[in-house]
């Protein structure tokens, strides 16, 4: 049964965000708000936290494309190849935003992502999101929830997620209506940004 607890993004109350994260890394898996849709992640570091994230989802997990969840930019070395001087501008200037970057990443991959050439990096524009990852101290491997409602694409309302997820996750954060429109997904790898998937951010980036 999954623990409730409620953060407003004003000022997210650091003991309940403290709260959150031990479960968090312990291997819980955690339902929390963006600046897009709610979304379900997991530590990074936890590859049994990793498996149940991609079990829910329905996927294996060394195919899966979820996203590393970052507070900032300062960490993107740790995960990402070197790159170039004009994509760190670009990144400098949407993030925080609704948007997953797509980079080539380095050896320094959890294991179980060693086969992929390439992350997902978001950075949301979100206290909450952005505390949790504070206070863990590595990014949370994040994927959005969706209802099987197609007219709902995703779900918005934390009651609503917190009634089907409570059996299957470890804690809940409740940070008020989530919006229903994804992030803007936009590859990096080449020599031009190619668009994936138009979402909440601009495409004039």
């Amino acid at each position: 049964m999954a623990v409730l607890i409620k953060l407003y993004e004003e000022n997210p109350n650091p003991k309940d965000v403290q709260m959150a994260v031990k479960i968090i890394r312990n291997g819980g898996l955690v339902i929390y708000p963006s600046d897009t849709v709610y979304a379900l992640g997991c530590d990074i570091t936890n590859t049994k936290a990793l498996e149940r994230v991609a079990q829910i989802k329905g996927v294996k997990l060394e195919k899966a494309n979820f996203s590393f969840v970052c507070e900032d930019l300062s960490n993107l070395s740790d995960y990402v190849k070197q790159i170039d001087s004009a994509t760190f501008k670009l990144l400098k200037r949407n993030l925080p935003g609704p948007y997953t970057f797509i980079l080539p990443g380095n050896n320094n991959l959890p294991t179980v992502f060693k086969k992929k050439k390439e992350v997902g990096i978001r950075v949301p524009d979100n206290a909450i999101a952005q505390a949790l990852v504070r206070e863990l101290g590595n990014p949370i491997v994040s994927t959005s929830i969706k209802d099987e409602d197609e007219v709902i694409e995703y779900t918005t309302d934390p009651e609503l997620i917190y009634e089907k997820w409570h059996k299957l996750v470890d804690v809940i954060i409740d940070g008020g209506f989530g919006d229903n429109v994804a992030s803007t997904v936009i590859d990096l790898t080449g020599n031009e940004p190619v668009l994936i998937r138009e979402g909440k951010g601009s495409i004039e980036i």
